[in-house]
């Protein structure tokens, strides 16, 4: 932060009061151990609830149930078992997210990817997560399922920002490709997994489709698929620069921003 600046003057270009440049929430902090507490619950239990949850950990349940929902971790239910042809084994990486707290933008990136159908099309949407700033920091959409999805989206934040310390996903083949991982090793980014069979390790980017859904609306509405790819580009939009995080209390970018203000060493990209 620029000592010259008064106080009352970068405050009142912020928008917050004078008190708030010196408050630093410890609630963020403790939210974090929190799920990291209930993940390792769900790893032994993986079939509990919230209120199951509280009483394993000696916990309120209004607090685990309001952390679940925060980090968008769901415990696994049971679905119809499909019968597939046996995956072949793949690398296995620790889940570091257990271990480090998002404390500054582009530490930590998550990614997964969804499909939506539009008509008779389905398209492929592939997003990269700044979890500190809770932005959108790059993204991909195609019209099928492959490693080019993945490292379209991979490729597209690493040229608008800084590349993160630790990239963490679930154990997709498309994350487990090797073009994919060597394009992460060459760029000394440490590669993070959810624990096989515990989804909820990744509840970042399903928190984030199952908001991004509700705000696209009814694909089948668009005339055309290119008015629905547009579509899709103009929500991710309204997703990082006027949709209201709750626990940013404003948009991922205006608290991008906030940030390379307050801390001159981060540039906002």
């Amino acid at each position: 932060m620029d000592k010259s600046i008064p106080k009352r003057e970068l405050a009142r270009s912020l928008g917050v009061s004078v008190s708030t440049l010196y408050y630093q929430s410890k609630q963020k902090e403790k939210d974090w151990r929190v799920k990291c507490l209930i993940e390792g619950a769900l790893r032994e239990h993986p079939s509990y609830g919230h209120k199951r949850i509280a009483l394993h950990l000696q916990m309120n349940h209004k607090r685990t149930a309001r952390v679940m929902r925060k980090y968008g971790i769901k415990p696994y239910r049971r679905r119809t078992r499909k019968w597939l042809k046996p995956k072949k084994k793949t690398e296995e990486y620790p889940n570091l997210l257990l271990h480090t707290y998002p404390s500054r933008p582009n530490q930590i990136w998550v990614s997964d990817f969804t499909h939506i159908r539009c008509k008779k099309t389905t398209v492929y949407l592939c997003t990269v997560e700044d979890i500190f700033l809770k932005k959108v920091v790059g993204f991909s959409v195609l019209l099928k399922h492959s490693n080019e999805l993945i490292i379209n989206a991979l490729l597209s934040a690493i040229k608008e920002n800084p590349k993160p310390n630790i990239f963490h996903s679930d154990n997709g083949s498309e994350y487990d490709s090797r073009d994919f991982k060597q394009i992460l090793n060459n760029l000394n980014i440490q590669i993070s997994r959810s624990k096989k069979g515990c989804p909820w390790e990744n509840g970042y980017q399903e928190s984030f489709y199952d908001k991004f859904k509700v705000d696209l609306g009814d694909p089948n509405r668009f005339e055309s698929l290119g008015e629905f790819i547009l579509n899709i580009y103009q929500t991710i939009h309204y997703y990082n620069n006027r949709r209201i995080h709750t626990s940013l209390k404003m948009a991922p970018n205006a608290f991008a921003r906030r940030y390379a203000i307050l801390n001159s060493e981060y540039k906002c990209s």
